[in-house]
């Protein structure tokens, strides 16, 4: 069925695919936390050098599983291990397949709060309180109108294919995002106390460089920003043509999502600094507040102190947000999709449903078990499965996979030095960021 496969038809638009994939809401909530809370520019300083040491090699070995084998995640493993253990790689893809299925069940309840903070303003300005109360509320109803509605949106995406649909959407979704972060970025940076917060991001403290909390937590942003361990990459890798230049194309995605992780940061922390200003609290003990107090607390205070034009700036920060929400969603979901098409032979309109229908179950048993399932989760998710099904990769590239593996088979000049690298080296940072994550 390999030459019946839908794929890209263009380099942009994969490289907007799988930055899309890639720029969710890790590189535009997390990554100016992270920096806020661990030296700003120093932090900075290294993440840039930590995305080439081992986000961008995470990157390449997982297109190059998926782009070698032309299939989804679960027969590419099984073909990479085949000579070692194919039932060990096949159980690897359906981890994978697993682990999008649970990323799936939690990132859409968020998405669909994004949804509704975007939709707030728009109340608030024609005096619909209530209903504007109502959005900003975090109840079960509202979790249980728009967590389908972005499980909706993302189906009617994926229903169209990946040239139609996911590569389509992907060139009007990403230029928009990145028109709203800029757009953004130069309106708050008019705002008194903006120059304090650029300073504390893009100044680094070099004292602070050798600090190993500092260093793993840079290490981990790195890879998890790629959204890098579900399989995103390698179902994309698998929709390119054969002969494509895998390593230019992977160096083009790891720039444009840092740069847009980066471009977060120059509208988070001055942002902060700003709320600062206005007499919102930000920081407690010399932290930034909660991730979720910051997006859902703290931005929208800020907002509310500009009058009019905050109904705008918060309609078009949400707006952002959920744009970087759905482009995850949609090369997530794309994977089972892959699956059920290839392996079972359902169509893609019944996958496409067929997925929706079992995430919306999942994300039905989160909701109704809010208080204790959704942190649980998510912790499950970001602490175990992704830095291991990453740990994986570099282990069935640089040992389990032989026959048919380039990196495997070149013996001298850069790609040799890469393999070695990808072999001794990858293995071991990434055995560090997950003792951190897991352990502390």
């Amino acid at each position: 069925m390999a030459q019946l496969r839908d794929g890209f038809q263009s380099r942009l638009g994969f490289v907007l695919a799988a930055a899309g994939a890639a720029v969710g809401l890790g590189n535009i909530w997390g990554f100016p936390t992270q920096a806020a809370n661990h030296g700003g520019g120093a932090f900075l300083l290294v993440y840039f050098i930590v995305i080439f040491l081992l986000a961008l090699p995470a990157l390449y070995t997982e297109l190059y599983l998926g782009h070698s084998a032309q299939a989804n995640p679960v027969v590419a493993l099984k073909k990479a291990c085949a000579e070692q253990s194919a039932k060990m790689g096949a159980a690897a893809g359906y981890i994978g397949l697993s682990g999008a299925i649970v990323m799936l069940s939690f990132y859409s309840i968020v998405a669909g709060w994004m949804i509704a903070y975007s939709i707030e303003p728009i109340a608030t300005f024609f005096g619909w309180q209530a209903l504007a109360e109502f959005l900003n509320s975090d109840t079960m109803l509202r979790n249980f109108i728009f967590t389908p509605v972005i499980l909706f949106f993302t189906a009617l995406i994926i229903l169209q294919g990946v040239k139609s649909g996911i590569e389509t959407w992907s060139r009007r979704l990403m230029p928009m995002l990145l028109v709203l972060l800029v757009g953004l970025i130069v309106y708050i940076g008019t705002l008194e106390g903006a120059m304090a917060g650029f300073s504390a991001y893009l100044v680094p403290d070099f004292s602070q460089i050798r600090d190993p909390d500092l260093i793993i937590a840079a290490m981990g942003q790195a890879f998890f920003s790629l959204s890098l361990g579900v399989g995103c990459m390698m179902i994309y890798g698998s929709y390119l043509k054969p002969n494509e230049n895998l390593p230019k194309l992977a160096l083009s995605v790891a720039l444009l999502d840092t740069s847009v992780a980066f471009l977060a940061g120059l509208l988070i922390i001055p942002a902060i600094f700003v709320a600062q200003q206005q007499g919102v609290e930000v920081f407690q003990d010399g932290k930034l507040i909660g991730e979720g107090r910051l997006i859902f607390a703290v931005l929208p205070e800020l907002f509310a102190t500009m009058g009019k034009i905050g109904l705008l700036v918060g309609f078009c920060f949400f707006v952002l947000m959920s744009i970087a929400s759905i482009t995850s969603t949609i090369s997530s979901t794309e994977i089972p999709v892959a699956f059920l098409v290839e392996n079972h032979q359902v169509s893609r309109s019944k996958a496409t449903w067929l997925v929706t229908l079992v995430i919306f179950a999942c994300s039905s048993l989160i909701i109704l078990n809010f208080e204790w399932l959704f942190g649980l989760v998510i912790q499950l998710f970001t602490q175990y499965q992704l830095p291991l099904m990453g740990l994986f990769y570099f282990i069935t590239v640089g040992w389990l996979w032989r026959r048919g593996n380039q990196l495997r088979e070149v013996t001298s000049g850069f790609h040799y030095w890469f393999a070695q690298y990808v072999r001794f080296v990858c293995p071991v940072l990434m055995t560090a960021v997950f003792l951190n994550v897991a352990f502390g």
